[in-house]
């Protein structure tokens, strides 16, 4: 008899096809979330699960899957689930990393164009029929091509910015915990900073680092008060690595002068008040969001439950590595 799987929100591509070969699937005819009492209840007799970044994997819904072997996450971050309680079980919990690097990167350098430059704001006026002819101050935006970009997080996604931002003629500087080796920042021509100066010195700063319990609210009112007045913040992270309210109160105030936006703090709630705000550019979470990326990933979460229910071996993007020593 097939093992049974649920998917809490349809895959694109093929990755959907090679699953049905497989597997006795239970997919969510929705496009929108499961509730968590909808998970906890669908997943009692499921052999595998294939849930999404928004989705909450905790151990109410893990100690109902009595079944379970694999948690495949559609996503590069896992802390939607609990790893620990997932590792108790024996359970392998995956993600998929790396596919969505070169397409998060792309997107960053789209955010910083259009909150420097001031692209949304003008689209959105010329489309309402304000535009009467060219003005010496219309829209005036600030230039990007040889600022300082402040990059929190030099990991795969920090890395691809770098090399993005050598065609801007960009001074880069980064902070990480740790310093990187000579060679890599020679090799991507970046210069380490501690955080505080890199803040201080940066007329950018995009955030790439993962959410842990020290990088949450990693930038707050005192890290806001460090930047530019002329400075604009970038995240494409993790939302509550930003103190969403000292940030409105540092756009308000004009303390920086913009950001844009790819999670929230509260997602998928998002603030009337950063709504309301002309300095900010705000997407809902498209960081992996072309197709190509997309079924890429979809394809890794089919290989990893092949892996695990069909194979019986370790999946390729096993994240808790002890459950199999």
């Amino acid at each position: 008899m097939a093992s049974k799987v649920l998917i809490t929100r349809r895959l694109p591509g093929k990755a959907m096809e090679l699953l049905e070969q497989h597997f006795d699937l239970t997919v969510n005819p929705e496009d929108q979330n499961l509730t968590h009492e909808e998970i906890v209840q669908q997943i009692r007799d499921m052999d595998g699960l294939v849930c999404m970044l928004s989705d909450e994997i905790d151990s109410d819904v893990i100690n109902a899957g009595k079944r379970l072997k694999i948690i495949a996450n559609y996503a590069v971050g896992y802390n939607n689930i609990s790893l620990e309680s997932a590792t108790r079980r024996r359970i392998a919990v995956t993600n998929t990393p790396g596919v969505l690097t070169e397409t998060t990167a792309d997107l960053t350098f789209g955010l910083i164009l259009c909150s420097t430059r001031r692209i949304v704001e003008a689209d959105k006026f010329l489309r309402e029929g304000k535009f009467k002819g060219w003005s010496p101050s219309l829209f005036l935006g600030t230039d990007v091509y040889g600022k300082v970009l402040g990059i929190i997080g030099l990991g795969r996604i920090g890395r691809a910015v770098a090399r993005r931002a050598r065609g801007f003629n960009i001074k880069v500087l980064y902070y990480e915990p740790v310093r990187l080796s000579n060679d890599i920042e020679k090799q991507l021509g970046v210069d380490y900073s501690p955080l505080d100066e890199l803040l201080k010195k940066a007329d950018i700063v995009t955030l790439h680092t993962p959410l842990t319990p020290s990088t949450f609210h990693l930038i707050k009112e005192r890290e806001l008060s460090l930047m530019k007045r002329s400075a604009y913040l970038i995240n494409v992270a993790r939302g509550p690595i930003v103190d969403e309210s000292a940030l409105i109160r540092a756009l308000k105030s004009k303390e920086i002068a913009g950001c844009a936006l790819d999670v929230y703090e509260f997602e998928p709630e998002v603030s009337k008040e950063l709504i309301s705000l002309p300095n900010t550019v705000l997407v809902p979470h498209i960081g992996s969001a072309s197709k190509e990326t997309r079924e890429r990933m979809a394809m890794m979460v089919a290989e990893n439950v092949i892996s695990v229910l069909i194979k019986d071996q370790p999946p390729p993007n096993l994240v808790n590595h002890e459950i199999y020593r």
